[in-house]
């Protein structure tokens, strides 16, 4: 990785003021739900402060720069968004807060706080196409993989990336641009908004029948002129390091490869390590920076990666380092003391030989050519 090329970090503190009231991980507080010590929703802003933190004080933050961004704009939102579910949500929220739909808690100010969240997203896309800065990475919240054009769900409430991507599209930055989602969870929400469109290559590894519940999306491959340009890689629980890079080298690089997007934009969720309390996939530290390289080697290197998923606030920050030490080109002193534990807890290669089999099979229906992996 070349030193001297620029990498930035999005952030913006009003991002972590966004608040949903009263949860014990997912469940409403009340009846046999006793009441956490603190915010309690899985989704807080614990795991991306430490994160940011780490960042700060591991030295790495010098190698980077910090960068914010306006709101995305009411035009802006509203390529992707219907009127009514923006109205809907805005209500909501300037009432306080409630909920918004299937595993979305709003509070108050979470309206404009979504629209900074978007905003964010899409200055990164903006600079980065336009060469002000080769990579970036957007730490903001709330995500946004999850949402519909006009409904929430999942933590989601407006669709970061969708509607960075589409910007950038209307305005001609890009011609085509490829969202690869590593996410835990199903990238639904973008998948629905560019399912007939063969102007976006959306790709999600997901564990498989996890969220939304039960999906698996094998056979989802887009419709009308998308038809060909949706991959989903569904993934057996427990999958664990090796098999995420052999699904990256299997499936995802051939398709980016075949596809020639001007960007690729990833939906960074890091809740695939393996103390997440939403999924059990076994990633690890070392996972997120190795298909964070494989990324980058691809095309002409650059890359904007957008914060989604990720609720283990201890270990979240020691996933995501990794990813920002590679856009920087740099490695701190920091230390992944839980890693060898990690690696233990790997599966064996009888099930390793089943993985690869399903993987092998998904390249093969996209008329890819399986290839044999060296796993680090």
């Amino acid at each position: 990785m070349d030193p001297n090329k620029k990498a930035a970090l999005y952030f913006d503190e009003k991002c972590m003021w966004h608040s949903a009231g009263q949860y014990a991980l997912t469940l409403p507080v009340g009846g046999w739900v006793q009441p956490p010590s603190g915010s309690g929703l899985a989704e807080s802003p614990e795991s991306k402060r430490r994160l940011k933190n780490l960042v700060d004080v591991s030295g790495l933050a010098s190698h980077l720069e910090f960068r914010t961004a306006p709101m995305a704009s009411e035009d802006d939102i509203r390529r992707i968004h219907t009127a009514e579910y923006l109205d809907r949500f805005k209500a909501v929220s300037d009432a306080g807060g409630g909920s918004l739909g299937d595993h979305a808690p709003c509070g108050p100010g979470t309206y404009e706080i979504a629209k900074l969240s978007a905003g964010l997203a899409q200055a990164a896309l903006d600079a980065v196409l336009t060469g002000d800065i080769d990579r970036a990475y957007v730490l903001s919240r709330p995500p946004g993989h999850h949402a519909l054009p006009d409904a929430s769900m999942g933590f989601c409430f407006l669709a970061n990336i969708a509607i960075a991507v589409e910007s950038a599209l209307a305005r001609g930055l890009a011609r085509k641009i490829a969202v690869v989602d590593w996410d835990v969870h199903h990238g639904n929400g973008t998948q629905s908004i560019f399912y007939g469109r063969d102007d976006v290559l959306t790709i999600s590894i997901h564990q498989d029948l996890c969220f939304p519940p039960g999906y698996s999306g094998v056979d989802d491959r887009g419709e009308g002129a998308g038809l060909g340009f949706n991959v989903n890689v569904p993934l057996q629980p427990g999958g664990g390091h090796a098999e995420y890079l052999y699904a990256m080298e299997t499936v995802v690089l051939p398709t980016l490869a075949r596809f020639e997007p001007d960007l690729v934009v990833v939906a960074s969720g890091l809740d695939a390590n393996t103390v997440d309390p939403l999924a059990r996939m076994q990633a690890h530290s070392e996972t997120f920076r190795e298909m964070t390289r494989m990324l980058l080697a691809e095309g002409d290197g650059r890359l904007v990666l957008v914060h989604e998923g990720g609720y283990s606030e201890a270990y979240v920050p020691f996933c995501g380092l990794p990813i920002l030490e590679e856009l920087a080109g740099v490695r701190t002193d920091v230390v992944d003391g839980e890693l060898d534990f990690f690696r233990l807890q790997q599966p064996g290669e009888r099930f390793q030989a089943f993985q690869r089999g399903l993987i092998d099979e998904m390249a093969a229906a996209l008329g890819l050519t399986p290839v044999g992996v060296t796993v680090p």
